[in-house]
C-alpha cells in the first residue's frame, strides 16, 4: 500500500486575479448543490415533518420576522462600513467577483439558491441536533473568506444565530430563508449598482 505524503500538501492563498467570474459562479452553484445534498442526507436520518418545517401557519408574521431581521442586519452592516476601515470587511474580492457583472435576474436566482440551500442544511438539518449556537459556529467557519477578520467572523456568527432564533420564533424555515435571501439580494445589488455609479 502506497503512503500519502502529507508534507506535499500545501494551502495557498487564493489570488482573486487568477480566476474568472465563470469559475467563481460555477463554484457557487456546485457548493450549493453539495450543501443541499448534505442537508438532505442529514434530514433523511432525522425524518422531520416537512409540513411542519415549511409551515405557513404564522402567515404574514413569517415575512415580517424575515424582513425585520434582514433590515436590522443591513443597518448594522451599513454602520460597520461607516466606522471601520475597508480592509476589515474585505472578503478578498469574492463577493465583488460574484455580483459585479450579474444582471438583476441572476442576483435574484443566486440569492434564492444560496438562501434556500444554506438554510435547508443549517437551520433545517443541523440546528435540530446542535442548536443555534453550535450551528452558528459551524456556519461562521464555512464562510472561510471572513475568518481572517474577527469582526466579520463575529458578524457572520451573529447573523447565523439570529437566523436560528427567528426560525425558532416562527417554526417555519421560510422565515430564515426570506431573511437570508433579502440580505444576499440587497448586498448583491449594492455591489452591482455601486460599481456602475
Amino acid at each position: 500500500m502506497k503512503k500519502f505524503n502529507f508534507k506535499r500538501l500545501k494551502f495557498q492563498k487564493l489570488d482573486i486575479t487568477t480566476i474568472d467570474e465563470r469559475t467563481v459562479i460555477l463554484n457557487v452553484y456546485i457548493t450549493q448543490l453539495l450543501v443541499i445534498l448534505a442537508g438532505s442526507v442529514i434530514l433523511f436520518f432525522q425524518k422531520p415533518s416537512f409540513r411542519h418545517m415549511f409551515s405557513i401557519e404564522q402567515g404574514i408574521y413569517i415575512l415580517i420576522w424575515g424582513v425585520a431581521f434582514a433590515v436590522a442586519v443591513l443597518l448594522i452592516d451599513i454602520w460597520i462600513s461607516n466606522w471601520v476601515p475597508p480592509e476589515v470587511t474585505d472578503d478578498g474580492g469574492i463577493n465583488e467577483l460574484i455580483f459585479k457583472n450579474r444582471p438583476l435576474w441572476h442576483i435574484i436566482v443566486l440569492s434564492f439558491v444560496v438562501a434556500f440551500c444554506e438554510e435547508w442544511l443549517f437551520r433545517g438539518a443541523i440546528q435540530a441536533s446542535w442548536g443555534p449556537y453550535w450551528t452558528s459556529i459551524l456556519f461562521a467557519a464555512i464562510h472561510i473568506r471572513y475568518l481572517q477578520h474577527w469582526l466579520m467572523t463575529g458578524l457572520v456568527f451573529g447573523i447565523s444565530y439570529g437566523l436560528g432564533w427567528i426560525y425558532i420564533q416562527t417554526g417555519s424555515l421560510w422565515t430564515p430563508i426570506a431573511a437570508h435571501f433579502l440580505i444576499d439580494f440587497i448586498m448583491g445589488c449594492i455591489i452591482r449598482y455601486r460599481r456602475e455609479s
